[in-house]
């Protein structure tokens, strides 16, 4: 595949340029935005007022009060109107986060009316936390798109008729993009699906399948349930239920009842479920496709607005294959769609803004790659410029590259594999299925994890995340020879394993999925002094749907540069201290001949 580096954005308009959007808080550490620094400049920033505003809504669930913010910049009245921007907080947060309150402060600055409001069930907004479903949540936002419309007015009587208005003038369908990321970028494609007079998404960081991001199953072509990240899960649960510790005067409307505090009761029905970590038939449909039900997978089809996608490379939460899916989804179904991986996700990632990513509190929009991307889709979308340049289809950061000006790189689309490796009984990995050596090696789990690859729990209580490691006996691996010259993958890469485990195989159909087997595959860079890397902490959890048979496993998307003399490693553990694994200890054996042998297929770039 053909790859090229994208140039700076050109502005068309220097001095109405949408602002960045930002990402919220994860839940681990505080995430910047960040992109490559380019020759531009920021604009002369305008001035701004800000009102705070409540809006008693009906969201057919409850009737509660959205706390906003309305950020109007100096000069926009009904005969100078302005295109509006919608912001909201990621999951814990509200209006006044950094990230939340930066954008919609930012985007006042270059001349659009900013909105910014904390979600519901945060901050001082009412009603029952219900992971941003569209039954919900959207009509809370649809609601607030009134407002700008001009069709209501806030509690305190405050109404707007400076709202540009599709068309032009005022109207009742005014021109609004929306931005945020995490909670805050989900919630953008549930109010899009539900009300098309949004034009203009730009979701961060954010999920497609909330089944696959809280109990990933990584075996291709099977409903069998995952393996449930509970660190991740329990973290963001215990957040919402403990929030009475952090509002002193909680609202009524987020009281749901005593065993389910905060959220909608079928959103602790399915974490209690995950963390009993039985998968009984019939319930366990039920609850996977509830949280299926509030994901963009569900509603995709709904979505007409132009989205640009921004995607974490350093994400174990939401990983790149995310924003893939809900890519190729809206592609294919004709909605205007883009995609940009870059580096820092709920994982970390964060680097030095001089690096070229964008950072919100430097304040280096314009100057930076992502940055004039958003600008640009706003310019486009909002400021209806069809002459703005909104990029390439799909850009991804390379952080091994030194030039801010080069650290992006484009294609027409994500890569699929292309090289294959074999996996041969002496543990190698080669390049040719003639190489593999007939040869069977065994490897059993215990009753405790035994792998390590992420804790999102550490950073919470201020403790270092040990690296990485693998326990002898517990897991197999296979590696290349050093590589003769560096070696670029980028996208998903592919496994078909073939395994036997006899103890499995004897309860693997019984009622209770979780009698099947659970294995985590993985990729490490080792370097020549024998250092290993596990690339992006990412691994990709596996509930073996028939241990009788073959089956494909599409690991986490990743951008990464094996160096000359590096080995790249595949490997397979018996477990991950991040997940619930196998019930009951199950000795696994993997056996490779000649002309029966697993491969690993990577989306080596050249």
């Amino acid at each position: 595949m053909e790859v090229t580096v994208p140039r700076a954005v050109p502005r068309s308009r220097a001095t109405l340029t949408a602002a960045i959007g930002t990402a919220v808080a994860a839940l681990a550490a505080p995430l910047a935005l960040t992109v490559p620094a380019t020759a531009a400049t920021a604009p002369d920033l305008g001035e701004y007022t800000v009102t705070a505003l409540k809006f008693t809504v009906d969201t057919g669930d409850r009737t509660c009060v959205v706390d906003a913010d309305l950020y109007r910049p100096a000069g926009v009245d009904a005969r100078h109107t302005a295109p509006a921007v919608i912001t909201t907080n990621g999951f814990g947060g509200n209006k006044a986060d950094g990230g939340t309150a930066g954008a919609a402060k930012a985007f006042a600055q270059r001349g659009y009316v900013g909105l910014a409001y904390s979600g519901l069930g945060f901050g001082n907004s009412g009603c029952l936390i219900s992971l941003d479903d569209p039954r919900i949540d959207a009509k809370a936002a649809s609601a607030l798109i009134d407002f700008l419309a001009g069709k209501r007015a806030a509690d305190d009587g405050t109404k707007v008729d400076y709202v540009t208005a599709d068309g032009g003038g005022q109207g009742d369908d005014p021109r609004v993009g929306m931005i945020g990321g995490s909670y805050g970028g989900a919630i953008q494609l549930a109010t899009a699906a539900v009300d098309h007079r949004v034009d203009a998404l730009v979701p961060l960081i954010t999920w497609n399948n909330l089944a696959y991001a809280l109990d990933p199953q990584n075996a291709v072509g099977t409903d069998v349930p995952g393996a449930y990240k509970w660190q991740w899960a329990n973290g963001f649960y215990l957040m919402g239920e403990g929030q009475p510790l952090l509002v002193p005067s909680l609202d009524p409307s987020r009281i749901n009842k005593l065993t389910c505090l905060h959220f909608v009761d079928r959103a602790c029905d399915t974490i209690r479920m995950l963390n009993s970590g039985r998968y009984p038939a019939g319930r366990t449909d039920e609850l996977l496709d509830y949280a299926r039900s509030v994901s963009p997978v569900s509603y995709l089809k709904q979505v007409e607005a132009p989205t640009l996608l921004v995607q974490g490379q350093a994400d174990s939460l939401f990983n790149l294959n995310e924003a893939q899916a809900t890519y190729e989804t809206l592609r294919a179904q004709g909605t205007t769609a883009k995609m940009i991986w870059q580096s820092w996700g709920h994982s970390g990632g964060i680097t030095d803004p001089a690096s070229g990513e964008l950072s919100l509190g430097s304040g280096n929009f314009e100057t930076s790659y992502v940055g004039q991307r958003v600008l640009a889709w706003f310019d486009r979308y909002l400021q209806g410029d069809d002459g703005a340049d909104t990029g390439p289809d799909f850009a991804y950061y390379r952080d091994w590259v030194a030039d801010p000006q080069r650290t992006y790189a484009s294609a027409s689309r994500p890569p699929s594999p292309t090289t294959t490796y074999y996996l041969s009984g002496d543990g190698k990995l080669v390049d040719n299925r003639r190489k593999v050596v007939r040869g069977s090696r065994e490897y059993r789990n215990w009753l405790i994890p035994t792998s390590h690859s992420e804790s999102s729990l550490a950073g919470l209580i201020g403790l270092p995340d040990p690296a990485p490691y693998d326990t002898r006996g517990t897991y197999l691996d296979w590696s290349t020879e050093p590589l003769a010259e560096a070696t670029d993958v980028v996208g998903s890469p592919k496994a078909t394993l073939k395994v036997v485990s006899p103890r499995t195989e004897r309860v693997q159909n019984s009622s209770d999925a979780a009698d099947k087997l659970v294995l985590f595959a993985k990729l490490y860079d080792v370097a020549p002094d024998g250092t290993k890397t596990l690339v992006h902490r990412l691994v990709a959890p596996v509930r073996v749907p028939d241990v009788t048979k073959p089956f494909t496993v599409s690991l986490p998307g990743i951008v990464h540069r094996y160096e000359k003399g590096h080995r790249i490693q595949f490997v397979i553990a018996a477990s991950d201290g991040a997940y619930l694994g196998n019930k009951g200890v199950k000795p696994v054996t993997v056996t490779s001949a000649p002309g029966d042998t697993g491969t690993v297929q990577l989306p080596v770039v050249r």
